[in-house]
């Protein structure tokens, strides 16, 4: 895949979730629930599921403590219990070998696992931006829908401040007129 290519699949995907977050805000949705819809349809490849597995395995304590046994086993065995005849003898050049082969084919596996989940995180990324925006715009909209029942308030205040001075005024004139 090229670069144009890839650039222009991440516009794709993101016109797609701007497009997202305009019909949420429209038919007043959560948005989170149709963004996790949107990770849910991402299906892996074999090999992209092996490298996470090798990845996940190749990081693990599991993996550390079965190579240190590897590793002591191989080495009694050329220099202790073979002690006559090794099959590796005590520079360990064949194991050497082995390790690395091992290094040099795990390494790109989990490059690949890397890159994976760094494309996972950019797409998490974005979508919590989208969430975050359709937010302040929630929010924007919950601040005008509030000054504007402050402003119906006030001239609800107004009007009954308006009726209790005329009431006054009525009964200032009566007052007046008997007094």
């Amino acid at each position: 895949m090229e670069l144009s290519e890839i650039i222009a699949s991440e516009e794709l995907h993101l016109q797609h979730l701007n497009e997202l977050v305009s019909d949420s805000i429209r038919e007043e949705q959560l948005l989170t629930t149709k963004l996790a819809e949107l990770e849910l349809d991402q299906d892996l490849t074999r090999g992209q599921r092996i490298s996470d597995r090798v990845a996940e395995f190749g990081g693990s304590w599991t993996f550390i403590i079965f190579f240190a046994v590897f590793l002591l086993l191989w080495i009694l065995l050329n220099a202790a219990l073979l002690g006559v005849r090794p099959f590796d003898p005590y520079p360990f050049i064949f194991l050497n070998l082995i390790l690395s082969c091992i290094a040099a084919l795990q390494a790109p596996v989990i490059m690949m696992s890397q890159n994976r989940q760094q494309a996972k995180d950019r797409r998490r990324s974005r979508n919590d931006y989208l969430v975050n925006l359709k937010a302040e715009m929630e929010i924007r909209n919950l601040h005008r829908k509030i000054d504007l029942l402050i402003a119906e308030e006030m001239q609800a205040l107004f009007k009954v401040q308006r009726a209790q001075m005329d009431l006054l005024t009525k009964i200032e004139k009566r007052l007046e007129a008997r007094g």
